[in-house]
């Protein structure tokens, strides 16, 4: 097992404030961070998350804003770190690509690539789209629109500077048929393969003239040229982790042989992580990283949630109207992790009721409420155990000796972060240990005398809940928090129900 974990989301675009898309990519990042931090110890993961400040549509938003650049960034960068910390999120380290760490990076990995003669000057004559700040070929183009987000092109004749994409491709290809791991979901695999089979790799212009655009890092050796956004974002990675020494070698503790390294990132970004990204590396004579998950999209209905559609929905409304941890429970279970889910309410709601309300709020505050009547508050020592338990006993003991195992099969290295087979997994001991109470009725217990068989059945519903709520930690970390401080110790702090039902009836005319 490795010995370190290095999880990232991406380096959020600050043309436009957090939505819920942003939020599902770092909550679940947030869970694979704090899951690895019980797994490996806190010192041993690094979680990185941040935002992408350059490129033209920032230029031009901060323009329309009547402010510079770098003080429009600066009125959006609180906003991201506002949602982080209303929803919980435990990063270690917040990259801004306006930094002094990163900027440095960045013009030492062009002089490293120019040195190695990865990087050449050339005119460039081809159709430029502003909003995806890339350039396409004529054929690329469809119905003279750019192929990405449909939207009019313009064009430009200029010298750039390019990076010799071109020159890596069969190597690359042959590595990802090597490490069918590297890229996730298999769906994205297979896209990716089909891409390099079906494509040549042109090589990537990763400058432009800072007449044109100035809101960029300065090339260190053509100050009239500024980096283009996506060589300088992809770079955030390691310019947050380590720093390349005086021989151009990349030095850091969370890239070595013993670390797992994570990037976390949309669908409609995976060609920049699963292309460009690792042949920059290879050029830089860098390890690559172990996987590129790209997770689908939240639609509502149909649609992709758009600024322009009127439809994109606030994580902060979320979270205000029903709670922080079912919002994190909702976006983690409800669709699985890849692929493209609907956003309601309703599902919401019945998410809420259902496995929180009745599931799990019901085994808590049900068990606490019977140590409180038939034990004054004090939580029993359990006398049969193993072989001489009771048989739905001896079931639930077994479950729960393997929950651990069963968790980190789906979020631990080789996984497919299968969030939802995980929570399965542990409402499985939560619906096991509410049948227990059904078939018990321990009330029944109380009247007959049978001390010891009601002890032993409060023990094993302690047992469960202590058990799952270690699991669901990092799930529902603020849940788990106020579950340890009403049954983590000897005598019990019995607060008010965890999820009190939401009424769905209707009033009546």
């Amino acid at each position: 097992m490795a010995s370190k974990f290095y999880i990232t989301t991406p380096i959020y675009y600050v043309n436009a404030a957090p939505h819920i898309g942003h939020s599902y990519t770092t909550i679940a990042a947030d869970t694979l961070a704090r899951y690895h931090r019980l797994l490996l110890g806190e010192k041993n993961v690094r979680f990185l998350t941040g935002t992408d400040e350059h490129g033209q549509k920032i230029q031009r938003a901060a323009e329309a804003a009547g402010l510079s650049p770098l003080e429009f960034t600066d009125t959006i960068v609180p906003i991201f770190k506002k949602l982080w910390e209303k929803l919980n999120i435990s990063y270690d380290d917040f990259i801004r690509t306006s930094e002094d760490r990163h900027v440095r990076t960045v013009q030492r990995v062009l002089s490293i690539l120019k040195d190695k003669g990865e990087i050449y000057p050339s005119e460039y004559e081809g159709w430029y789209c502003t909003p995806c700040e890339t350039f396409w070929m004529e054929k690329q183009l469809e119905d003279g629109k750019c192929p990405d987000c449909k939207r009019p092109v313009e064009k430009i004749k200029e010298t750039n500077y390019f990076f010799k994409l071109s020159a890596y491709q069969d190597w690359l290809t042959r590595y990802i048929y090597e490490h069918p791991g590297f890229v996730k979901p298999a769906s994205r695999y297979e896209e990716v393969v089909k891409f390099l089979e079906l494509n040549k790799l042109n090589d990537l212009c990763i400058s432009r003239p800072s007449e044109r655009l100035s809101w960029g890092i300065p090339f260190p050796f053509s100050p009239e040229h500024v980096t283009y956004v996506w060589f300088d974002a992809l770079i955030n990675y390691i310019s947050a982790a380590g720093d390349f020494d005086e021989n151009g070698l990349y030095r850091s503790e969370w890239w070595q042989k013993d670390a797992v390294v994570v990037h976390l990132i949309g669908k409609d970004i995976l060609r920049q992580h699963a292309v460009y990204w690792p042949i920059m590396l290879k050029a830089l004579g860098i390890r690559l990283p172990d996987t590129v998950f790209a997770h689908g999209w939240w639609m509502v209905g149909e649609d992709k949630m758009s600024k322009s559609r009127g439809n994109v929905i606030s994580p902060l409304d979320m979270v205000d109207k029903y709670g922080l941890d079912v919002y994190r429970y909702f976006l983690l279970r409800d669709v699985p992790f890849g692929l493209d889910g609907s956003f309601s309410e309703e599902s919401l709601v019945q998410r809420f009721n259902g496995d929180l309300a009745n599931d799990l709020g019901n085994l808590v505050y049900r068990t606490l409420t019977m140590i409180e009547k038939y034990f004054d508050g004090r939580i029993p020592v359990r006398e049969a155990a193993g072989s001489n338990a009771a048989p739905a006993a001896g079931a639930i003991d077994a479950k729960l000796a393997r929950l651990s195992a069963e968790v980190k099969a789906h979020l631990a290295e080789a996984a497919d972060y299968n969030f939802g087979a995980a929570l399965e997994s542990i409402w499985e001991a939560i619906n096991m240990a509410n049948k227990y109470v059904e078939e018990t009725k321990p009330w029944n217990l109380s009247k007959e005398g049978k001390l010891t068989e009601l002890k032993d059945f409060i023990a094993v519903l302690v047992d469960v809940i202590r058990h799952t709520q270690e699991a669901l930690s990092p799930f529902m970390p603020s849940t788990c928090a106020s579950i340890r401080q009403q049954a983590g110790s000897h005598v019990i702090k019995k607060g008010n129900p965890l999820f009190p039902r939401i009424d769905t009836r209707k009033p009546s005319a």
